[in-house]
């Protein structure tokens, strides 16, 4: 491309939006050139606006920190600044959707963390390597927003990529019965063992939402777009457990799945770690370049040895056994910032950008 893209973070004092930042900084696409948060930060020098707030591991970025917080409620004044928009705000789902919406129609594409529109109908919700011919529905969208360029597209759940792309590169062998429990880091509520520090030693059996979001949004996920709406899939069934745990970065996965046709362990494997999409075939600057490994330890996937896999925007996948009641049974890991939420975000926007759906204005 001739020029990098301007881009806005919307939602930029918060952790998502810190982690964004943080992701952009060197890109090679893309430049940051607006920050934009709620009235109470705008006027802000960045750095002021975060103060003791900042949640990166990482240092803030210096060249963020003078950059003056705009309102992001200033729809026009925005996207006036910029090519499209990345958004993690902090608002009412009835308010995501309409800032959201009132983005695109300035012929500013979203690209969101949030879900609020996940399940609007002609919105694509998208993990590049496992559906990116969802982004097709655009076209339906822009015709409903009465836009030429401006639309919104938005990644899935946190909760998910530690084993929809597991079942994902099995398709062959139709999994059709799935139970899971999912083991949540405190950074998927935007939250350090500082801001909560009776999370330490501690499990919570229950977060609110995420069970009908694992169950779900993998079903939308390994939909179909019909007419001018994606339409989920009905198989295989998922239940799922989704339990707070005492870690700051990765979410696991504890997996058993009945498929249709027969298969070995031996050829589970090979399916995984073989397994790449589009992302990795165009070379995305954030692809992964294998998207899943196996480990053979009996001890990994391990948060402290694993998460960080690929930049933290790989899975990984151990302990693939026969099991007495289901046919087999694994653990997943997912960095759930990364790939999970800002990393999921930005390789969407690169895939986007890849295909002409972002371009500059």
């Amino acid at each position: 491309m001739d020029r990098k893209l301007k881009v806005g973070v919307l939602g930029a004092t918060g952790m998502v939006g810190q982690r964004f930042l943080s992701l952009l900084e060197n890109h090679p696409w893309y430049e940051v050139v607006v920050v934009a948060a709620s009235p109470s930060s705008a006027g802000k020098r960045y750095e002021d606006a975060v103060g003791s707030r900042w949640k990166m591991t990482t240092p803030m970025p210096q060249a963020y920190k003078d950059l003056i917080v705009m309102n992001v409620n200033d729809v026009e004044e925005v996207a006036s600044k910029v090519d499209f928009v990345f958004s993690a705000v902090d608002m009412t789902k009835d308010e995501i959707k309409a800032i959201e919406e009132a983005y695109a129609k300035t012929e500013t594409p979203v690209v969101s963390n949030n879900s609020a529109h996940r399940w609007t109908k002609d919105v694509p919700m998208v993990v590049p390597e496992i559906n990116p011919e969802h982004f097709a529905i655009i076209e339906s969208q822009k015709k409903r927003l009465g836009t030429k360029r401006g639309f919104i597209a938005v990644k899935p759940n946190c909760s998910i990529q530690s084993y929809a792309p597991v079942l994902n590169a099995w398709k062959e062998y139709e999994p059709y019965e799935v139970v899971v429990t999912t083991y949540q880091a405190i950074s998927g509520a935007g939250k350090t063992f500082k801001d909560w520090p009776e999370m330490e030693g501690n499990i919570i059996p229950f977060i609110g939402g995420e069970e009908e979001k694992s169950e779900k949004e993998p079903l939308r996920i390994w939909g179909h777009i019909e007419g001018d709406e994606i339409v989920p899939a009905t198989s295989p069934k998922i239940t799922c457990q989704c339990v707070r745990v005492p870690v700051l970065n990765g979410h696991t996965a504890a997996v058993f799945v009945k498929f249709k046709n027969k298969v070995s362990k031996e050829e589970l494997i090979k399916k995984i770690v073989e397994y790449k999409g589009e992302p990795q075939e165009l070379n995305l600057p954030s692809a992964p370049k294998q998207f899943i490994q196996y480990l053979t330890e009996d001890n990994r996937p391990q948060v402290a040895l694993d998460v960080d896999y690929e930049n933290g925007m790989g899975v990984s996948v151990g302990r693939i056994r026969e099991d007495s009641v289901y046919d087999y049974k694994f653990i997943g890991l997912s960095h759930n910032t990364l790939r999970g939420a800002a990393g999921g975000a930005l390789l969407c926007a690169e895939y986007l950008t890849a295909k002409n759906f972002i371009t500059a204005k």
